[in-house]
């Protein structure tokens, strides 16, 4: 059995050799003054990386690095400055090279300053490892997330497995698994930080934890997901677990939160620190274990962010559905069908049921996977968001399965969540994907908008008030295509907002060159953020 399911990932392609690349690079980790780069070959070279402020001139570097084949080093850039996008190359050169080759120049920007705008995105059950998971459906979400630049990415689980074999399954073979996402990921986290939250199929759970002393599943899974991802750790950035595990694992990495801009940003672990008694505990069996429920609840309580988004892979770890299974046991507090309360009964000790946490302290939205489709809820304000399947070729696997389990706004397809955070408003957009042969009828296309809410008051914003300023000047206007922005020499442009009529960001760049052929006609809004201030101007853009 395991052997066949093994050759059935190669019959469908997900193995590295049909992906390949020399090497790759994943961001992770940023921090205002820090972030970490885990560089991978596949075969031994040596490398190191030049980074700056402005694009083109790179004004640091870091020391020589000796890789060793498919083995990743984290290199840590230090002494960066907050609110600060930076560009770098990788200079490598190969056993058989005499000079160095340079990559393409990526980037990255550290933490946003409180009333920035920014852009993250949210996937969930990759499933590659099975053939649930279509890999070159995969690539292309990769390819539509890359294309709204976000700040960064998380994936809610699900991503390497396996645990349908958790008793025989070896380290070679979690090794293989844990390496393949690399390529894939590699493809776009060169410039977008990749953050992990742990699945069911990982196998990372106290159950399989406690047994054959550290030569178990959740032990070397945990150690091959360290090596290869850059997963935060408790430090005076990021909170998170401080239990310091033995069998050479160290900190687990395994929940963590951070703040960003106006946000902040909470990861859960629904199956590890005392929350699994057996493989698939259910009902009041399961926890997330009251170390973790702790931080928790110190971690909302004691963060006055705008925006707390929480993420994890499932309430309650294994069950089906959003707000209904919300309301019950540790999360919501009711035993079941009776409807009695007895959260008081089965936690001795612990405050309140984990929703009225979220609804006491403000969460904004909690993002959860595991069901594989699209469904938007609400429940005392907190809103519940299933994040779909980002390579499901057959749109449906997760709809069919699990969309009774939802109340409202359930949605079948394949894509990712885009989420954009104004100072005044919050947008989330269900970003689909398809695969070529599903759009030669032209009814859907890659990248179209399946469900799109907003949060906040998005018809008011701070671009409403016009604010010329003589030494910048923005034309033509109307206009149709390409929209060009210019400045005195002794002003830097920054950053260049889009806002269409409802205040939402619909376009950020630093190019003084702004291709707005994509956008519908209207009335926009241009902000213009510079080295000496800014400056806003009303256009309108006409096809």
């Amino acid at each position: 059995m395991k052997k066949t399911y093994l050759f059935l990932a190669l019959l469908f392609g997900y193995f590295s050799a049909s992906n390949a690349q020399t090497n790759n690079i994943i961001l992770g980790r940023p921090t205002d003054t820090t972030i970490t780069a885990s560089v991978m070959f596949d075969q031994s070279a040596q490398f190191y990386l030049q980074y700056g402020t402005v694009s083109g001139n790179y004004t640091n570097t870091t020391p020589v690095t000796n890789a060793v084949a498919n083995t990743p080093d984290e290199i840590e850039l230090k002494n960066l400055l907050p609110n600060t996008r930076y560009y770098y190359k990788m200079q490598y050169k190969l056993p058989s090279a005499t000079n160095y080759t340079a990559t393409t120049e990526y980037n990255f920007i550290t933490k946003r300053s409180a009333g920035s705008s920014f852009v993250f995105t949210v996937e969930a059950d990759e499933h590659l490892y099975d053939i649930k998971g279509v890999k070159s459906l995969y690539q292309l979400t990769l390819n539509q997330e890359a294309a709204a630049k976000p700040d960064f990415m998380l994936s809610l689980g699900d991503i390497f497995g396996d645990d349908h074999y958790p008793f025989t399954i070896t380290s070679g073979e979690l090794d293989t698994l844990h390496r393949d996402y690399r390529p894939f990921l590699g493809s776009i986290c060169h410039s977008i930080p990749f953050y992990v939250c742990l699945g069911n199929h990982e196998g990372e759970m106290d159950y399989y934890y406690n047994l054959n002393a550290g030569n178990n599943l959740c032990v070397m899974g945990t150690k091959w997901r360290k090596h290869y991802y850059p997963n935060p750790y408790p430090n005076a950035f990021y909170s998170g677990n401080t239990n310091y595990e033995p069998y050479n694992i160290g900190y687990p990495e395994n929940y963590y939160a951070w703040k960003w801009g106006d946000a902040l940003f909470v990861v859960l672990d629904a199956y590890r620190d005392q929350c699994d008694t057996s493989a698939k505990p259910t009902n009041w069996n399961w926890t997330l274990g009251y170390p973790q429920y702790s931080w928790l609840k110190t971690t909302l309580e004691t963060n006055t962010a705008k925006y707390k988004f929480v993420f994890a892979h499932h309430i309650r770890g294994q069950g089906r559905g959003g707000i209904e299974e919300a309301k019950l046991f540790e999360w919501g507090g009711v035993q079941g069908a009776n409807g009695n309360n007895t959260f008081a009964v089965n936690r001795p000790g612990w405050s309140k049921p984990i929703h009225q946490l979220f609804k006491d302290n403000g969460v904004t939205i909690f993002f959860q996977g595991h069901d594989h489709l699209f469904a938007k809820e609400d429940l005392d304000g907190v809103v519940y968001q299933e994040v779909p399947m980002p390579s499901d070729s057959t749109y449906n696997l997760g709809y069919i399965a699990n969309g009774a389990a939802y109340v409202t706004n359930a949605m079948n397809g394949s894509g990712h969540i885009r989420v954009t955070v104004n100072p005044n408003c919050v947008k989330v957009d269900y970003v689909k994907s398809y695969l070529p042969a599903d759009t030669l009828s032209g009814i859907h296309h890659n990248g179209e908008i399946g469900y799109t809410y907003t949060l906040g008051n998005c018809l008011v914003t701070d671009v409403n008030e016009i604010k010329p300023n003589e030494n910048i000047k923005i034309y033509p206007n109307p206009v149709s295509d390409k929209l060009y922005c210019e400045t005195n020499v002794s002003e830097q442009i920054k950053n260049i907002f889009l806002f269409n009529g409802l205040g939402e960001c619909v376009k950020q760049t630093t190019n003084k060159i702004i291709n707005v052929s994509e956008l519908i006609n209207g009335l926009y809004i241009v902000k213009v953020l510079t080295n000496k201030g800014s400056s806003t101007k009303k256009i309108m853009v006409s096809h």
